[in-house]
């Protein structure tokens, strides 16, 4: 994060507004009246510094000279972009000003010309200061009796909204705008210690960059997008004409929402400007007079929301992109101050998102069958190596526009429910809660199995139901945990290889009676799996921990990210990744922060990985070669749709609250689960137990046609066998 003043503007007080104008027919007559008063002015403008003690914008500026140093140096508020992985799809746009930064040269000529037309025409003459300026004002305002015109000249304009820029509370920001003459002279003085430091065009092209042009556009850039829809280089002369006549008063002149009467005389008086300092011939200028305005308006992304305030298919990922960068510490302090660097701080987000993946995840999200409305289907897609989410797939719309929303799943609320619009984060990010995974966590008990010296073949009679030595509220077993299988075909002696294919539940109910429940939830800490509800941090609690046998039955809540991200440390051999949705960070100087590099460590030794990954290929295969994959996996259709080797583990909860599918190959993880986001108690029906399966088969499918099958490194024959 750069160390500089990073504060909004207030509302109502604008830091620009030119004072060019023609006096009064009756400010003749009173200039013999304010002729003293202007030559005092005039003369306190040269006065010593010593005279203008106390009347410095900020405190601890002792002198003009110190304060115009900081004055050249302000960095407006800039936005940051954020593209897809490619570099060139945007994402979305985060400001609160829109305003982008180019160079003086990246400005078309008749641009600047129609600038200093219709807001210094003595820009390039004058000191800082247009002292006949000065006294038509005086005689402009005597006579009116009140502050109608001023004198401010570009280089004042530019003082004026640095001052604002800078300052650190509202008191400073109405010293910085207020209508007083010890502001001006204070603007004045400021305005001529800063042309001593900067060339003209390094004083106009910060003006540029700075002046507001209504409708949220901030500077040149902003202004050429939003009214015209193009780069300022491309800018025409009526084009420029009309954008320079905005910035005395942007509402007054709006070309977009009123008739244009006020814009177009406005944009003809810039123009006959121009004819009077001879940057425009009377030809031209007549040319272009008599033409209407022709606006292509846009309404650039903000925030997640779309191009021109339509859905983006990106919202879902943006906003986990949103919500990662406010957990960093490289851009600040506190969440706040990261995302007001984000909105003010100018960056170029290179993120993860691969658009294709993207395409083909919501594609398949929203065609799945009995894909009821009330529940949401999602599917993350990741890179094993690197942590990377390449794509964020759910059944609903980014919008904040929920009023069309049916009602709330949950009877007990009576308000709109969250489809099809919401911004909740329902695949994860940040500390919200999750969804119980069901057979998924057996995954944590076979890797805390192999983790501690069990072989793949460890074999346990596994009957259909089964006592274990955790304790139960209930009586059925006498006041032990004792569950049973999903069917009765299970039963029988199952090893890991096995159990894990056909998600025997009585197995790993004792293997984890016999490892320990608190090696599992260990296990699982370390994978990346946090406690979101209260009564799973009351179970993972280091005293209870090793009570809490029914874990491995997936009775904790995880989020669909973080849960994906399991498996992609499988697929990875071991190599634990956090979750990434920046692929480059590029500061406003063009400098690449560290913050979006990978962070990997080696988690698991590589060859319980593998041994893991053996296993899973159970869950999707039926026969394999040197393996003991039992009569069935749980999970053939997303092989036979992938079309090659895949990896990974189905689960459904208790009363089938909600479906999961997690599988890896050694170039990518998908991740899919079905729920209901709003009301967990509602049943995603039998019907709907197989839908994550089969979306992961066919995003593997699309993702990977033409790809080569690599093949996953197999573990050692100790691990697989105890030898």
């Amino acid at each position: 994060m750069r160390d500089r003043p990073r504060q909004h503007r207030v509302p109502g007080l604008s830091a620009h507004g030119s004072d060019e104008s023609g006096p009064s027919a009756e400010g003749v007559y009173a200039l013999l009246r304010t002729s003293l008063l202007a030559g005092l002015a005039i003369a306190a403008l040269l006065f010593p510094l010593a005279a203008m003690a106390g009347l410095s914008a900020k405190a601890g500026f002792n002198s003009i000279d110190t304060l115009s140093v900081a004055v050249t140096e302000t960095d407006p508020p800039l936005t940051s972009y954020v593209y897809a992985a490619d570099g060139e799809t945007l994402v979305s746009l985060f400001y609160d000003e829109f305003r982008r930064h180019v160079d003086l040269d990246e400005v078309a000529p008749v641009m600047q010309q129609a600038m200093v037309s219709a807001e210094d025409s003595r820009f390039y003459t004058h000191n800082g200061v247009d002292y006949r300026g000065i006294v038509r004002a005086m005689v402009a305002n005597n006579s009116s009796g009140g502050v109608q015109q001023g004198a401010s000249t570009i280089t004042m304009q530019y003082v004026r909204g640095a001052l604002q820029l800078n300052a650190e509370t509202i008191d400073e920001v109405i010293a910085a705008t207020e209508q007083t003459a010890v502001r001006k002279l204070r603007e004045a003085r400021l305005a001529m210690a800063v042309e001593e430091q900067l060339t003209k065009d390094e004083i106009l092209e910060r003006y540029l960059n700075q002046a507001y042009f209504g409708h949220n556009a901030y500077g040149i850039f902003a202004a050429a997008q939003v009214y015209f829809s193009k780069h300022p280089s491309d800018l025409n002369l009526q084009e420029s004409a009309t954008l320079a006549g905005l910035v005395q008063a942007p509402s007054a002149y709006d070309p977009i929402t009123s008739d244009q009467t006020q814009a177009l005389a406005r944009r003809n008086w810039v123009l006959d400007r121009m004819v009077d300092i001879d940057y425009l011939s009377h030809g031209d200028a007549s040319q272009v007079r008599g033409l209407p305005i022709e606006l292509d308006v846009s309404d650039p992304p903000n925030s997640c929301i779309g191009i021109e305030g339509t859905p983006s298919e990106f919202g879902f990922f943006c906003d986990y992109f949103r919500r990662w960068w406010r957990e960093q510490d490289a851009f600040g302090a506190t969440p706040a101050e990261r995302e007001r660097e984000l909105r003010q701080g100018g960056y170029t987000i290179i993120t993860t998102l691969d658009p294709e993946l993207q395409t083909m995840a919501n594609k398949h999200v929203n065609n799945a069958k009995s894909n009821e409305s009330k529940l949401a289907h999602g599917a993350v897609v990741m890179e094993p190596g690197t942590g990377r989410v390449k794509a964020l797939g759910l059944n609903r719309v980014f919008s904040y526009d929920q009023k069309h929303n049916g009602p709330h799943s949950n009877p007990s609320f009576d308000r709109k429910g969250n489809y099809p619009n919401t911004v909740n984060p329902v695949l994860g990010g940040g500390a919200e809660g999750g969804y119980q995974a069901g057979s998924t966590f057996k995954i944590f008990t076979m890797l805390a199995a192999l983790d501690a010296g069990y072989p793949l073949d460890y074999n346990i009679h596994s009957p259909n139901r089964v006592a274990t030595s955790f304790v139960s509220a209930t009586t059925a077993c006498g006041g032990r945990w004792c569950p049973k299988n999903g069917s009765a075909a299970m039963a029988g002696n199952r090893d890991m290889w096995s159990g894990f294919g056909m998600s025997v539940n009585t197995y790993f109910a004792q293997l984890i009676d016999r490892v320990g429940a608190d090696k599992a939830v260990e296990m699982a800490e370390r994978m990346g799996l946090q406690w979101r509800s209260e009564g799973d941090a009351y179970y993972a609690s280091e005293e209870r921990r090793s009570g809490w046998g029914p874990f491995t039955l997936g009775v904790s809540d995880v989020q669909p990210i973080e849960m994906t991200n399991v498996f992609n440390t499988l697929a990875a051999d071991g190599l634990y990744c956090e979750p990434l949705p920046a692929l480059r960070i590029i500061d406003p100087e063009g400098h690449d922060l560290d913050a979006a590099s990978p962070r990997c460590h080696q988690e698991l030794d590589a060859d319980v990985a593998r041994a893991a990954t053996d296993a899973g290929r159970c869950v999707t295969e039926t026969e394999r070669k040197g393996a003991q994959c039992g009569p069935w996996g749980t999970s053939k259709v997303v092989g036979t749709l992938a079309g090659r080797p895949i990896a990974g583990k189905s689960g459904t909860t208790d009363n089938n609250r909600a479906s999961w599918f997690l599988g890896y190959t050694p170039q990518l993880t998908v991740g899919a689960f079905m729920a209901d986001p709003d009301y967990i108690f509602n049943p995603v029906g039998t019907g709907n137990t197989s839908t994550s399966k089969e979306t992961v088969g066919k995003i593997f499918r699309d993702a990977l046609k033409g790809e080569k099958v690599l093949p996953f490194t197999p573990p050692s024959r100790d691990i697989m066998y105890g030898d």
